[in-house]
């Protein structure tokens, strides 16, 4: 048997191997392993592995080794599709070049003063980490110049073309030197990317990091059937008796990550929420007051939390289920990391088993079935804290004479027992956190034991478990069939008064109606710009209240004022956004059910009108 792959046997500069034995990484992890000796050989490399595999030392490590600190231009740019990412990688970049005297790395993102980065790009910076749109906006300015750049890494390149953001990334490759090196690390491969990587890169090798998929062993995942008990109730007894340190709390919207927090905050938790409409500084405070336990509980979107790498994460509850397997693998991965242990709570309602078994089989892993615990659990769990502090409270006070004669006093006075006194003062401590708790308990929906049993069918009604004939599809239920197929027939066009001469691009109106009127980006079809305004293809249908709030969202600082577009469909740039297949069987196999599903807006062969689901 071969002896396993140190960091010393991968030949890194000597200072950055004085950095690596700083942090105290000894082996390095399978992506590191086979990408380090490419990277400093000069070569590109294809990486295909999830977040939570090592993959920012895979590419930092290699590159700083060859960095040349007399040579102030940028040498190495890193496009990241969050600013929380780039945070992240500007700051391990940071770590690992700790032994380099005199580097300087830069994050460059939206939200962040503009002059502040004009100032720090003119003294110089080695490494620059950004976001794509910011990236283009120094690039169009000239204040970001390439010319010297010898390393290109594009990271969580799936997620940024999730994010309208690959004919970016492509315009950014076309301004870099036809020289460079070039990292392309992706969790999936969509012929997007491929396309990127068969356009832009030479002759990289390609890495593959199986299982990534799967979730870490040392992650206990477990859901709750939602039945007739309240989520937010639910939430909160979960939180009376589960064991944590800090938690991210995951919901679809960025209004549901201020509500949940202010209803968690009135019942004595500290919880804050992490969205896209908070700055940047307070979005960065919000997370260094997780990292300090100044901050237990963060609520966050998908998007926002993204590359948050906080060691007491010890739990993550999906509030509102993702819509697909790979987002849950990445909200899941803000726990367990580097080996730590962490638990995954997922709420599902009935109407969403399907995600459910959709995301059991695409990580491989069984998610169990948890017990709501019940008013007897919270009790004896509230009495047991009580009880401790008391304990504590006699073990830390050595001198207690004062309060033993004042009650000895008060018993003689009033002829009452001590007893007596103790009840009252215990009563009074838990006037506002009561020790009897009264719950109305429901019991969670029987589940069949078997796992083929709950994804096959029942052999008496010919019926699968769902009560469906339709494949376990459910027609009455919008919210399972997230992925569909659209065309022409159920879209309607609408302009928005804004376009080139604006600067606008496709990935600007994309996030602004995806994350502002929560219309989700598969959604959201054809873009066509214009000179002063733009055109796009939405769902046929949507309701009145988000059109008004669609109008006042801002794209390029412009509200976008958007209505029915009546013009002829002809000119402009037009920018086609595919609908992703539906998640589910992969390599070909046929969809659950063998049919495909109806099409988006409609119910049994009738249109219905479109309103993105309200949550709790």
């Amino acid at each position: 048997m071969s002896e396993p792959i140190m960091f010393s046997d991968l030949a890194l500069s000597e200072a950055v191997m004085r950095a690596v034995q700083k942090v105290g990484y000894e082996q390095p992890s399978p992506i590191q392993a086979a990408a380090i000796p490419i990277l400093l050989a000069g070569g590109d490399i294809l990486g295909m592995a999830q977040t939570g595999t090592g993959k920012t030392a895979a590419f930092a490590l290699p590159l700083l080794s060859r960095i040349d600190t007399k040579q102030t231009d940028p040498q190495i740019l890193v496009l990241a599709p969050t600013r929380e990412l780039a945070i992240q990688v500007a700051e391990a970049f940071q770590k690992y070049a700790s032994e380099i005297p005199g580097f300087h790395v830069l994050p460059i993102y939206g939200g962040q003063e503009m002059t502040t980065q004009l100032r720090s790009l003119k003294r110089g910076a080695h490494v620059v980490v950004g976001t794509p749109g910011r990236v283009m906006d120094h690039l169009r300015r000239g204040s970001l110049n390439l010319n010297n750049l010898k390393a290109l890494v594009l990271d969580e390149a799936d997620e940024m073309l999730r994010m309208g953001f690959i004919d970016d990334v492509e315009w950014i490759l076309e301004h870099t030197p036809k020289t460079r090196q070039t990292a392309l690390f992706s969790a999936t491969m969509p012929k997007e990317i491929r396309h990127v990587c068969n356009n832009y890169l030479n002759n990289a090798t390609e890495i593959k990091i199986a299982s990534s998929q799967s979730t870490d062993a040392n992650i206990e995942q477990v859901y709750w059937m939602v039945s007739g008990t309240n989520k937010l109730d639910a939430l909160t007894r979960i939180l009376e008796v589960e064991p944590f340190d800090g938690m991210i709390i995951f919901v679809r919207t960025k209004t549901a990550t201020v509500e949940l927090a202010e209803k968690l905050e009135a019942r004595g938790y500290s919880a804050s929420p992490l969205n896209g409409d908070m700055n940047q500084q307070l979005r960065e405070r919000t997370i260094e007051r997780l990292k300090t336990n100044k901050l237990d509980i963060v609520i966050a979107t998908d998007v926002a939390a993204r590359g948050i790498d906080v060691e007491r994460v010890s739990h993550v509850v999906n509030y509102d289920i993702p819509y697909d397997s790979e987002a849950y693998v990445h909200r899941i991965g803000r726990t367990g990391r580097a080996g730590r242990s962490g638990k995954a709570i997922l709420f599902v309602a009935p109407r969403e088993k399907r995600l459910l078994y959709t995301i059991e089989k695409a990580t491989k892993k069984p998610i169990t079935l948890m017990e709501l615990p019940s008013g007897a659990t919270v009790t004896k769990h509230r009495i047991d804290q009580f009880t401790q502090q008391i304990t504590d409270t006699l073990q830390a006070q050595s001198d207690l004479t004062f309060f033993n004669d004042l009650l000895a006093e008060y018993s003689h006075k009033n002829d009452v027992s001590p007893e007596q006194i103790a009840s009252a003062l215990a009563y009074l401590l838990q006037l506002e956190r009561p020790l009897q708790v009264k719950f109305t308990d429901v019991k969670p929906e029987r589940e069949r034991s078997s796992r083929d049993e709950r994804g096959g069918r029942d052999e008496r009604s010919g019926r699968d478990d769902r009560g469906s004939r339709d494949g376990g599809r459910d027609r009455g239920s919008r919210e399972d069939r997230p992925r569909r197929e659209h065309n022409d027939e159920n879209m309607d066009r609408y302009r928005i008064e804004v376009g080139r001469n604006h600067e606008a691009r496709p990935g600007d109106i994309v996030g602004a109606i995806a994350n502002e009127a929560g219309i989700e980006s598969r959604f959201i079809g054809h873009i066509k710009l214009h000179d002063e305004y733009s055109t796009v293809d939405l769902p046929t249908g949507i309701a009145k209240d988000v059109l008004a709030k669609l109008k006042k969202v801002r794209v390029r600082n412009r509200p976008l004022e958007i209505s029915l577009d009546t013009g002829p469909r002809t000119g402009g740039d037009e920018f086609s956004r595919k609908p992703k297949r539906d998640f589910g069987p992969r390599d070909g196999a046929p969809r659950e059910g063998g049919r495909d599903k109806p099409r988006f807006g409609e119910r049994d062969g009738k249109k219905t009108s479109f309103r993105p689901k309200k949550t709790d």
